[in-house]
């Protein structure tokens, strides 16, 4: 065999009791694994390498169902933010807005429009349009070497929207709305696991119902599943969910909720609310699951916050109004009294707003302040060009603890890498899980934690040989601690890494080794399989 992990405790991503054993690995798979070697006196696998897993649980690498690495996988190698975590899978393309499906028009306004998210991208080649010419970009990665970790895609459907439609505010006509079936269907032939969708967010948010259930049905019949961000997490949140319940199951299509929150004072305690009409569904046949963060605030960008109507037309459009002083008014007034459906439909409160990054280095002073008022962040958004991130400090403990433990949970950090300040959960989310929820707080078992993290979404994603330990799966393997395991990150040092995680592999090979990081790329696209 190429490698041995002697005497390691598996838990090996179902959620059934650990065991003892030596897991070998030949050819970047599972070659063999041999419980309780030791104390049984079998033959134990030989392999040319062997490590001493003694004391370190080995489980199958973490698979972050919400990733904004769409860039960053290209234009950093080592990857830390991640690979430092034991995540070996990533899915990109969320919110409803990335970088392919584009023309050149397109690219250039989904560049600005998520800028905050994953920055300009000066500094990347795009030289891709479509969403196999991305994966197949993916695969060659660095100097054709690949990436750090392994990534799958969502079709966007505000970017989708935006090549059909543009940025109005209008049902799409049954031309564009062929158009843009096709260009989902092509998207997950090309091999995109699903589609994703950004319902907070233009042009994305200017969907009707009827014609996200049309784009469904051509995902259900690709096997693929539907993420949407959807209309409200705030006054409406229910209303929400149980909307995009309705809209797949019309259509015949499996749900994955993104960052599955119950966020600002009109939710509070109401998780349990959310568990019931997820569990009813479910029980009358759908096919639903659902992703969190294990933190109560949120991230996204300042921009976002603005009601719809002010990003019709796109970014520069967006830009114009906020420079026409009736118009800024006008916003003020949906944001600070009415509740814009950008803010999920409730008057912000600025003092839960902190900057976490900026476009423009000299507005690095604003980075980590709370917003002071609409002046601020008027000033704000004109000076950046619509590029600074925020936390919205809005979330509440008691439902993030009680959605974590539904049967459909899986992980997902929503990790933005930008900015001098991200949200710590980029760099903490999957060790957070396991040092605070389950060494600290006793909120889920080790073996249920991990089944959360990797078998769960692994079958949500249908791979046939990933998410488990198991003989003959692809050895995405990580080595922790129980007993060390947790995020480094804080809101203070959000890029600080992890403790207690020293080995992570990709496909067999080390990428993190003694809790430092190899120069191996392992890591490639995984796509859409029926």
């Amino acid at each position: 065999m190429d490698l041995v992990f002697r005497d390691a405790e598996v838990v090996d991503g179902t959620g059934g009791p650990s065991y003892r054993a030596d897991v070998a690995i030949e050819g970047g798979r599972i070659a063999a694994i041999v419980r309780e070697a030791a104390a049984a006196g079998c033959p134990r696998p030989t392999a040319r390498r062997s490590v001493d897993a003694g004391g370190l649980v080995l489980a199958p690498g973490f698979i972050d169902m919400h990733a904004h690495s769409d860039l960053a996988l290209l234009r950093d190698p080592e990857h830390l933010a991640k690979a430092a975590q034991g995540v070996t899978l990533e899915v990109l393309g969320q919110d409803g807005l990335s970088y392919a499906p584009t023309d050149d028009r397109t690219l250039a306004e989904v560049r600005r429009a998520i800028t905050g998210w994953n920055g300009s991208g000066d500094d990347i080649d795009f030289d891709w349009r479509t969403v196999g010419e991305y994966l197949d970009r993916l695969d060659r990665g660095h100097d054709g070497r690949g990436i750090a970790v392994n990534a799958a895609y969502l079709v966007p459907q505000g970017t989708v929207r935006m090549l059909a439609v543009g940025w109005d505010d209008r049902p799409a006509g049954e031309a564009e709305l062929n158009r843009m079936r096709r260009l989902v269907a092509e998207g997950l032939e090309q091999g995109a696991v699903g589609m994703s969708s950004g319902l907070t967010y233009t042009p994305g948010m200017y969907a009707p119902d009827a014609e996200l259930t049309e784009l469904c049905r051509v995902v259900a019949e690709y096997g693929g599943y539907y993420c949407p961000h959807h209309r409200s997490y705030g006054a409406g949140a229910l209303r929400a969910y149980e909307e995009m319940v309705r809209l797949t199951r019309d259509a015949g299509c499996a749900l994955h909720l993104a960052h599955a929150t119950m966020n600002f004072g009109v939710n509070e305690g109401r998780a349990p609310e959310l568990l019931a009409l997820l569990d009813a569904a479910m029980d009358g046949g759908a096919d639903i699951s659902l992703d969190t963060y294990p933190y109560t605030p949120g991230c996204t960008t300042l921009v976002a916050l603005l009601p719809s109507w002010a990003g019709e037309g796109g970014p520069e459009a967006v830009l114009a109004r906020l420079r026409d002083d009736a118009t800024a008014e006008r916003i003020r007034h949906h944001l600070e009294v009415v509740g814009s459906d950008g803010c999920h439909g409730v008057p912000v409160d600025w003092d839960t707003i902190e900057i976490s990054g900026v476009s423009e280095p000299g507005l690095a002073p604003y980075v980590g302040r709370r917003v002071d008022g609409w002046p601020t962040a008027r000033r704000l958004l004109l000076a950046d060009r619509l590029g600074s991130t925020i936390l919205q400090h809005v979330g509440h403990e008691e439902n993030v603890r009680t959605i974590m433990r539904h049967r459909a949970h899986t992980g997902g950090s929503d990790g933005i890498l930008q900015g001098t300040k991200p949200h710590p959960r980029a760099y903490g989310t999957f060790p957070r899980y396991l040092g605070r929820y389950v060494r600290e707080l006793d909120v889920l078992s080790l073996e249920e934690c991990v089944a959360h993290l990797t078998g769960r979404p692994a079958a949500r994603l249908r791979l046939p040989d990933r998410g488990l330990v198991r003989e003959g799966y692809v050895a995405d393997l990580v080595l922790f601690d129980p007993e060390t395991v947790g995020a480094g990150s804080t809101y203070a040092e959000p890029r600080t890494l992890p403790t207690g995680i020293p080995h992570v592999l990709v496909d067999g090979r080390f990428v993190m080794e003694d809790g430092r990081r190899t120069d191996t790329l392992a890591g490639r696209s995984v796509r859409r399989t029926r």
